[in-house]
This record gives structure tokens, C-alpha cells and sequence, in this order.
């Protein structure tokens, strides 16, 4: 089911010129009405229901309805975002709740270099990283 923004908690990033949920939407999906300075999707049917929009609101205001077979009817499921881990928090119908945390991060930010130990700094070398450790075909 698509991303829809709650009005009364949308605040249009404080007036900027693209919010946040701009930003983050991988299909370009949401917009900001000037007239409202609200965002919304001005597409539904188009939404990958990523919840990278979700995630990203400073407001919490953007919502995705789930799945019947994910989320039954009248349960809600919301991820947080802090700087390093995302808590999902998931209300059953029956209003109980349950919280899931997750980390964001492995490694500290900038810190993973997965390549750092290897040569290939030879940028005029046409092989790519690791060919040259082949033999060349003859």
C-alpha cells in the first residue's frame, strides 16, 4: 500500500524548497503543495512502499498502509530513525505493541573502505582491481 502524510503532523519541512521526503524517495513520488506548504504522493499507485520516506520525516508524519498478510486490519507498523539505529514499533489489532531495534550501522561513518588493502591504485592501468593478479591469455 502507498505512503500517505498525516496533514495535521506534516509541517513541509519548515517551509524549504524540497523536504525531506523529497530527498529520500527513490521514485520521486513526493511532492510539496507551495499553496499548504504540506507534502503528499502525487502518485500512490507508483510507490514501492519502501518506507524511505517514513523513515526520514523529521514530523512523523508520513504513514504506510500495510498488507493484510503483513499487517492485519487495524494494525499499524512505524519505523523510528535515530542516528544509529531504527526502532520499528508494531500495534496488533488488538492494541498490543512490539518493539524492534535494529542497528544502521556496522562501522563508524566513513570508516568502511572494503577496498583499502588491495592494490590497483593505478588508475592509467587498464585491468580492472583484481586482474592483474591474472595471467594474461596468450
Amino acid at each position: 500500500m502507498p505512503s500517505y502524510v498525516e496533514p495535521a503532523k506534516c509541517d513541509g519541512c519548515k517551509g524549504g524548497d524540497k523536504t525531506a521526503c523529497m530527498y529520500i524517495c527513490p521514485n520521486d513520488l513526493m511532492v510539496l503543495n507551495v499553496e499548504t506548504m504540506l507534502a503528499y504522493n502525487q502518485e500512490p499507485d507508483a510507490c514501492w512502499e519502501c518506507y524511505s520516506c517514513v523513515k526520514i520525516c523529521p514530523q512523523g508524519a508520513i504513514f504506510v498502509r500495510g498488507y493484510d498478510d503483513f499487517v492485519p486490519m487495524g494494525g499499524q507498523v512505524h519505523p523510528m530513525r535515530s542516528s544509529d539505529s531504527i526502532m520499528w514499533t508494531v500495534k496488533f489489532r488488538n492494541g498490543n505493541l512490539k518493539r524492534f531495534k535494529f542497528p544502521i550501522r556496522t562501522t563508524a561513518e566513513g570508516a568502511a573502505n572494503a577496498y583499502g588493502a588491495e592494490k590497483g591504485a593505478n588508475l592509467d592501468d587498464e585491468c580492472l582491481l583484481l586482474e592483474a593478479d591474472l595471467p594474461t591469455p596468450k
